[in-house]
């Protein structure tokens, strides 16, 4: 199947995205970090945000190594709940036209793969297992297409014939190699698992998070959307490539941050002193205006 090109205009969304945990019993405290910010870069640009956190704590923001927003805070008090909601309003880019002409020798050449070295090593979920006879053969079958771009468009194609979405299989541990073993997942093992083929392949490829608006534009509507993965791949430039979906990125695309695997972005990480934790599930509403 062939990418689905989507409408060349951006769109103006509203992202609702709640979260959080409940323990067992008082924590003492906790010290959080959050990467749930829009960025505004490459054609994407950020309006609004805001951060609300219960119980209430000072926020502080920063800029991490790979270049997400960061908010952080602490909460020093007894509590047996902690909510979080961000609220955004961002203009997403538009479809961009890519140079499909780059060859195996630009993209292989010393300079570049130094220059996005950190992108081409296996990390905690993207291991490389080109001794996995199965993604071994298909990295050898890959590398003879006459184009990066080419094997790109391929390697897409194997990994959504490999998984199917299957929500619940998998979980936030699970690495490229178990998920294609298993041959089911989420987006985050669809973007990992064609993450470990590029990086095989020497096409240094980055891990992208963000939200997923629908298909179709649908102005004025409330729609419940999703925290979502997608890959960044090096081919002359950087361009992006729904592995999930099987389709371009755009519109309906909201980048949020960048990082090697999954471990380099989640929305919400922390630790606290206190009992056993669960999540309070997470629920995005995404507004098209």
């Amino acid at each position: 199947m062939s990418p689905v090109n989507e409408p060349g205009s951006g769109r103006r969304l509203h992202i609702r995205h709640s979260t959080g945990y409940r323990y067992t019993g008082p924590v003492e405290a906790s010290f959080n970090e959050v990467r749930m910010t829009p960025e505004s870069r490459e054609g994407q640009y950020l309006i609004a945000h805001s951060l609300h956190v219960v119980p209430n704590a000072a926020v502080s923001s920063y800029v991490d190594y790979w270049g997400a927003h960061v908010e952080s805070f602490d909460v020093h008090e007894l509590h047996q709940q902690l909510e979080i909601v961000s609220e955004s309003t961002v203009d997403t880019a538009a479809t961009r036209e890519i140079d499909k002409s780059v060859s195996w020798e630009a993209v292989l050449d010393p300079g570049v793969q130094d220059r996005w070295g950190e992108y081409l090593v296996p990390t905690r979920y993207v291991d490389l297992r080109i001794d996995d006879d199965e993604r071994g053969a298909l990295a050898a079958i890959l590398r003879r297409e006459s184009t990066p771009h080419e094997a790109v468009l391929r390697l897409v194609e194997a990994v959504e014939e490999r998984l199917s979405y299957s929500p619940g299989t998998t979980s936030v541990y699970t690495t490229a190699g178990e998920a294609w073993a298993a041959g089911h997942g989420v987006c985050q093992d669809f973007t990992h698992a064609t993450l470990s083929l590029l990086r095989s392949l020497r096409i240094p490829g980055r891990y992208v998070s963000g939200y997923l608006h629908t298909v179709d534009e649908a102005p004025g509507q409330t729609v419940l959307g999703e925290s979502h993965a997608w890959v960044e791949y090096w081919d002359g430039d950087w361009h992006s490539v729904d592995p999930t979906n099987n389709r371009e990125v755009g519109p309906a695309h909201v980048t949020v941050a960048r990082g090697r695997d999954y471990a380099d972005v989640p929305p919400l990480k922390g630790i606290y002193a206190g009992g056993a934790s669960e999540a309070l599930g997470v629920v995005v509403e995404i507004t098209q205006q």
